[in-house]
């Protein structure tokens, strides 16, 4: 039933957007999916990002939002708010000391725990405007894909 998403041009573009979309997995997944299921890198480190930064602006305009009423809720719910908002705080000392450059670096390290979802939380959390913000993870993502596709490929597939 769903093998149309690894056996047509549609659905593996479609999976690698769905799949960068994901928190923690984000791009660093999608880019090797849709390579390995045969989609050109270049497409697939285009569609990767498009799929990664597709939540962001509703991150970092709803985020605020979502934690208040996850703290209002208490037990897990208010749980998951605190563990979220410490996660956030862990990364405040380079924001601060670097600003922009600090939120860029975060999204754009392709490690666990950085990422596009960790600069939306991070930025909503230390009440870094959407309007700053967006511009600093979009130019993250995109060096994360360069930095993802050129390590899972090689720089050599990248050029030619």
């Amino acid at each position: 039933m769903l093998s149309w998403l690894t056996s047509t041009t549609v659905g593996k573009i479609f999976a690698t957007f769905l799949i960068s979309m994901l928190p923690v997995v984000e791009l660093r997944g999608g880019i090797p999916y849709g390579v390995g299921f045969g989609l050109n890198p270049w497409l697939a480190f285009f569609v990767a990002m498009l799929g990664n930064l597709a939540p962001i602006p509703f991150i970092l305009l709803l985020l605020d939002r979502v934690l208040l009423w996850l703290k209002a809720r208490k037990g897990f719910l208010g749980k998951v708010a605190n563990f979220l908002e410490n996660k956030a705080y862990k990364n405040r000392g380079t924001i601060e000391k670097y600003k922009a450059l600090g939120l860029i670096i975060l999204v754009a390290i392709p490690l666990p725990g950085t990422g596009a979802w960790t600069g939306a939380l991070v930025s909503t959390v230390l009440r870094i405007s959407p309007k700053k913000a967006f511009p600093c993870i979009v130019i993250g993502v995109i060096i994360a894909g360069f930095i993802v596709t050129a390590v899972s490929y090689g720089f050599k597939s990248m050029v030619g």
